[in-house]
């Protein structure tokens, strides 16, 4: 008489499903493989589903309820990257200034991990992507509606610049003392007592055009796959915990690829803060310095988050992605109404 054998699942395994079609995560209900429907990626960096937003206001007639009602992705949006660059250049500035009597380069990443961290937390309600280059990528392969890439990425830019002149204020006597002069703004690469660094990144002085994209390109795309990664509840997900895990992602990525460029990953992380600089006087080595690197942090970021969504989506994901239909997604752009017979319900 053979005796069957029970394998009990131990702590330590990971609770997660590897049923390819991911039944726990389709609509309930579903009785035959008909009614199946491709799971999707919700949460911080992806989400377009505003939390709560049949909840009703306060005082939902007044005036400003219904403007900010209106505009609370956008708003949503400011805020966040306002958050991000006030730690993440404030950290910076306290550094350099303090000629590293207050903190390293360690304290820098530590900055950056947690005004991520912080700005996610303030900008749920729009999806808390805090970068042009991770809505562009989500515009891609999530599902994000393209009509609202330009007014995220206008309110990214702005919340940008808004904190960068609030850091500037805020340090300006340190920046005074420190470059030698009230009068006096230098650029690195043109002084050795530069504060330009505080608010934008400048290439090391050893990289060449390519090895200065090929930086951005690779931290962008590890940024991208791991947002993703971190969302995919087919796979482990990180849920409730994402805000804490871009923490990590952030504090590695400038551990591990910050040195050479300083790991901007984010037009509006660096444009903005670079506009506010010229505007009070660093002058146009801003934009010619690291031989007119400035354009290399606004283009090598969406290149780089739509090839991370990519590989993502090529080799792990198993939801709905234009990767997973028929062409990888090409038979949308070649013969765009081939597919309008068939009706994929969605979540959001």
């Amino acid at each position: 008489m053979s005796e069957e054998k029970i394998i009990k699942p131990g702590p330590s395994s990971p609770a997660i499903s590897h049923d390819e079609h991911a039944k726990h995560l389709n609509a309930e209900g579903s009785s035959s493989d008909s009614e199946r429907k491709p799971y999707e990626e919700h949460g911080p960096g992806i989400d377009h589903h505003i939390p709560q937003d049949e909840v009703v206001q306060a005082e939902p007639e007044l005036w400003w309820s219904r403007t900010r009602h209106v505009l609370r992705e956008p708003l949503a949006e400011f805020f966040g990257v306002f958050i991000l660059i006030l730690f993440g250049d404030g950290v910076v500035a306290q550094v350099v200034l303090s000629g590293g009597e207050k903190g390293s380069y360690q304290s820098i990443s530590w900055g950056w991990g947690l005004g991520v961290m912080l700005g996610v937390y303030t900008a749920g309600v729009s999806g808390a992507h805090l970068n042009p280059a991770v809505t562009f990528a989500n515009c891609v392969y999530r599902k994000f509606p393209w009509k609202k890439w330009p007014g995220y990425a206008v309110a990214q830019v702005l919340g940008a610049m808004c904190a960068a002149a609030v850091v500037y204020g805020n340090y300006k006597s340190a920046i005074d003392v420190y470059e030698g002069g009230p009068g006096i703004r230098t650029v690195p690469g043109f002084s050795n007592h530069s504060t330009a660094g505080i608010f934008c990144t400048y290439p090391a002085s050893f990289m060449t055009r390519t090895g200065q994209f090929f930086s951005e390109f690779i931290a962008s795309t590890i940024l991208m796959f791991l947002i993703y990664a971190l969302q995919d509840n087919g796979n482990l997900g990180a849920a409730n915990l994402t805000p804490l895990m871009l923490f990590f992602v952030i504090f590695g990525i400038g551990a591990c690829f910050g040195w050479e460029t300083g790991y901007a990953i984010n037009l509006a992380r660096d444009f903005g803060p670079r506009l506010v600089s010229y505007m009070l006087g660093y002058g146009h080595e801003v934009w010619s310095a690291g031989n007119y690197y400035f354009w290399i942090p606004m283009v090598a970021p969406f290149c780089g988050c739509t090839f991370g969504g990519w590989l993502y989506d090529m080799f792990i994901f198993t939801g709905e992605s234009p990767i997973n239909t028929p062409w990888m997604g090409w038979k949308r752009i070649l013969r765009p109404g081939s597919g309008k017979s068939k009706k994929i319900e969605s979540h959001v």
